[in-house]
C-alpha cells in the first residue's frame, strides 16, 4: 500500500535530514516543509517572532493536498515539524489510513546546541522554546532519539516500516470476525488468528478471508507465534474470545511471543474484577492491558459499535486511532468510544449497560403482553410499538416494532417461540456488584430474576393447572397509558443503571464521566435510545436523573398512568415485574420516613445490633432493653 511518510518534531531535530536519507533509501520523493511556507511566515520567524495556529493552517493544508497528489503516484517522506495534534490531524484529512510518523525525539539541550551550529536557516535558536512549550507528542508515532546515528535511525524506522500488520484480532466468532471487517474496511492492515482443531476448527481465519473482498490484504494465521510475529511493535492484538477462563489460557499462549510494551485488549464481557487481576498481572509481565467493553451485536461490530475500554491511559493512547475509527459515531459525528478509566472500570461499565439492557427488553416484554391484552394481535402491537418512537425511541423499541411484524407460514414467528429466556451472565453480575455496593438497582434484578422464572417451564404448566387465576375481567387502560407507564420504568431503569455506575467510581475512585458514558451511548450500542441522548446534557450537571426539573416534570406526568396500568394487571393477575418495580421503587427513594424503623428495632432485639434515635442529632448508637 502507497503511503506518506512524516517526519515530525521541533526544528533542530533532524527532520531534513533524516527524511532525505529514508527517502533515498526506500527510492521515493522527498519534501521539505519549510519549503512551503509562505514568504510571510519565513518573515515573521526571521524577525524572531513565532507562528500562531492561523498561520499554520494554508501551510498545513498545502502539505495535506500535496500528499494526496503523491499519494496518486507513490510513497512519498514529508518532513514537517507538526507539534500538536491538531495540526497531524490536518496533514492526514482523507489520507488517515496512508499516513505513518516518525517522532525524532530529543531534549531541549540537545537541540539547541544543533540549532546554534547551525547556518543560513530562516528560525532563529532563540524560537526552539516557543516549539517546546506547544509541543503534544505523537500517540501513534515511530519515536526515535536524535542521539542515534543517522544510519541507525533509518534502519530503525525501516523496521517499523515493514508491511507488516497494524492490527491483530484473536478469535473469529461472530463478533471478532465483524470487528476485522470493520477495521479493513477503515483501511488498516490486520492480522486474524483463529485456533486450529483438527476436524473441528481447520483453517477457519483463511475461509473468513475468501468470502470478503475488503478482507484481501489481510494476513491470516492459525499458528499463534507467526500471528504476533506479524504484527507491528507495540504489538496491537484484540481477544474476542469467550469470558473466564479461556482469556486467562489465552493470555498464557501469547505471554512467550510477545515482547515489552505489547497491548492485550479483551474485547468480551469479562468480570471487571478479573480485568483488574489480568491488568495488575500483565503489568509484571510488562504488557499493556485494555478491558474493552462492546457493545452492539454483530451489526454494531460491522458498521460501528460503542466501545467502553480501561486500563493505563498510556496504553490506550497507543490504541485509540483504531478503537475511535470502528467505533460508532454520535449525532455531532464524534466517535462512540472514550477512554473511561483505570482497571476495570470499562468492562463494569459494559456490565451495567447489559443490566440496563436487561430491563429495556424486559419492559418491552411487559407492555407487549399488556398490549396483547387489550385485543391487539402482533401486527397491531407493532403499529402500536411504531407509533411511540416519537416519544420514546431507541434500538430496542425498533427491533421490537420488527419482531412483532415477522411471519413464518401466514403465522407470527413471535407466537411460535417457546417461553425460555437465556442469559449469559452480565444480569447477575450487575445484581452482584449492586447487592457489594449496597446500591438498590432493583429493576435489573427484576429483569434478571424474570429470566431465571422464565426457565422453569414445566413448573409453570404444572403450577398453572392447580392455581385460579382471573379469566373474564378486562383491562380498564389504554395504549397512550401503557405508553407513559412504560416511559416512567424506563426513566427509573436509567436512574438506577447510571447510580450504580457513579457509586462504583466513588468507591474505587475511578473518577467516571457520566455524561460521557451516556454520550458513547447514544449511537453504535443495544440501549441508545432518544432517552439516552438527552441524559448527556443532563449529566453535564448532576450525577442524579431524578434531581433534573425536566426529569422530575416527566416522571410527576407518567406516574398515575403507570399506577394504573400495574394496579389493573395485578387485578387480572398478569405478570409485569419490571413496571411494578419502578413504581415500588420511587415510592420507597420518595419516602421520607421508611418502615426501617421496625427493621432495626428486630435487628437490635434479637441481636443487640443497636439503632440510632430521630431525638439524638448526635448520631450515637442505642440499645434498648426491649420486654
Amino acid at each position: 500500500m502507497k503511503k506518506v511518510i512524516f517526519i515530525i518534531g521541533v526544528s533542530g531535530s533532524g527532520k531534513s535530514t533524516i527524511g532525505k536519507l529514508l527517502a533515498e533509501d526506500l527510492n521515493i520523493p522527498f519534501f521539505d516543509g519549510d519549503d512551503f511556507h509562505p514568504e510571510s511566515s519565513i518573515q515573521k520567524m526571521s524577525n524572531g517572532h513565532p507562528l500562531n495556529d492561523h498561520d499554520r493552517h494554508g501551510w498545513l493544508k498545502t502539505l495535506n493536498d500535496l500528499a494526496k497528489q503523491q499519494l496518486s503516484k507513490n510513497s512519498c517522506v514529508i518532513a514537517c515539524s507538526a507539534l500538536k495534534q491538531k495540526y497531524r490531524d490536518t496533514l492526514i484529512l482523507d489520507i488517515l489510513s496512508q499516513a505513518k510518523w516518525v517522532y525524532l525525539s530529543g531534549s531541549f539541550n540537545q537541540i539547541s546546541e544543533r540549532l546554534n551550529c547551525r547556518d543560513s536557516h530562516f528560525m532563529p535558536s532563540d524560537l526552539l522554546q516557543s516549539q517546546f512549550d506547544i509541543l503534544e507528542e505523537p500517540k501513534n508515532a515511530i519515536t526515535i532519539e536524535i542521539s542515534l546515528e543517522p544510519k541507525e535511525i533509518i534502519n530503525r524506522v525501516k523496521n517499523q516500516l515493514e508491511d507488516k500488520s497494524e492490527f491483530g484480532l484473536f478469535g473469529l466468532g461472530v463478533m471478532g470476525k465483524s470487528l476485522c471487517r470493520n477495521l479493513a474496511n477503515n483501511g488498516f492492515k490486520i492480522s486474524m488468528y483463529n485456533r486450529h482443531i483438527d476436524n473441528v476448527e481447520v483453517e477457519v481465519a483463511k475461509s473468513f478471508k475468501m468470502k470478503f473482498s475488503e478482507l484481501s490484504k489481510a494476513e491470516v494465521f492459525d499458528d499463534i507465534s507467526d500471528f504476533v510475529n506479524s504484527l507491528q511493535q507495540p504489538r496491537r492484538i484484540m481477544l474476542m474470545v469467550n469470558a473466564g477462563k479461556t482469556i486467562d489460557y489465552v493470555i498464557e499462549d501469547l505471554l512467550p511471543h510477545l515482547s515489552a510494551n505489547d497491548i492485550l485488549i479483551d474485547g468480551g464481557n469479562s468480570n471487571y474484577k478479573k480485568t483488574k487481576a489480568r491488568n495488575a498481572y500483565l503489568k509484571t509481565k510488562h504488557i499493556y492491558f485494555i478491558g474493552a467493553g462492546v457493545s452492539g451485536g454483530e451489526e454494531g461490530a460491522l458498521k460501528g459499535p460503542s466501545i467502553m475500554p480501561s486500563g493505563d491511559r498510556e496504553a490506550y493512547d497507543k490504541v485509540q486511532t483504531y478503537l475511535e475509527t470502528i467505533s460508532a459515531k454520535d449525532q455531532n459525528n464524534l466517535p462512540c468510544c472514550t477512554y473511561v478509566g483505570p482497571e476495570g472500570s470499562g468492562h463494569f461499565i459494559k456490565m451495567v449497560h447489559n443490566g440496563i439492557e436487561y430491563v429495556e427488553m424486559q419492559l418491552l416484554a411487559e407492555v407487549s403482553r399488556v398490549l396483547e391484552a387489550l385485543g391487539q394481535n402482533p401486527d397491531k402491537i407493532a403499529n402500536t410499538l411504531d407509533s411511540w418512537k416519537d416519544s420514546a425511541n431507541s434500538y430496542l423499541l425498533d427491533i421490537t416494532t420488527r419482531i412483532f411484524r415477522t411471519k413464518e407460514d401466514q403465522d407470527w414467528l413471535v407466537n411460535k417461540i417457546l417461553d425460555k429466556a437465556g442469559n449469559k451472565g452480565t444480569g447477575n453480575w450487575t445484581t452482584i456488584a449492586s447487592a457489594q455496593l449496597g446500591v438498590p438497582s432493583t429493576l435489573i434484578a427484576s429483569a434478571l430474576f424474570s429470566r431465571y422464572t422464565s426457565f422453569y417451564k414445566d413448573e409453570r404448566i404444572q403450577l398453572n393447572k392447580k392455581f385460579k387465576k382471573v379469566t373474564t375481567s378486562k383491562l380498564n387502560i389504554n395504549t397512550n397509558e401503557v405508553l407513559e407507564a412504560y416511559q416512567f420504568a424506563r426513566i427509573i431503569n436509567h436512574y438506577q443503571g447510571f447510580k450504580l455506575i457513579a457509586e462504583a467510581s466513588n468507591k474505587f475512585s475511578w473518577h467516571l464521566n457520566l455524561s460521557e458514558i451516556a454520550r458513547i451511548w447514544t449511537s453504535g450500542c443495544i440501549i441508545k435510545s432518544s432517552l439516552m441522548q438527552d441524559l448527556v446534557e443532563v449529566f453535564k450537571n448532576t450525577t442524579n436523573i431524578l434531581t433534573n426539573p425536566e426529569i422530575i416534570k416527566h416522571v410527576n406526568q407518567y406516574k398515575p398512568s403507570a399506577k394504573k396500568v400495574v394496579s389493573q394487571c395485578v387485578l387480572n393477575d398478569m405478570v409485569t415485574p419490571a413496571l411494578s418495580e419502578a413504581i415500588q421503587f420511587l415510592n420507597g427513594i420518595t419516602t421520607k420516613y421508611a418502615s426501617a424503623n421496625v427493621i432495626q428495632a428486630q435487628r437490635d432485639y434479637f441481636g443487640a445490633h443497636t439503632y440510632q434515635r430521630l431525638d439524638d442529632p448526635s448520631g450515637k448508637s442505642h440499645h434498648a432493653n426491649w420486654i
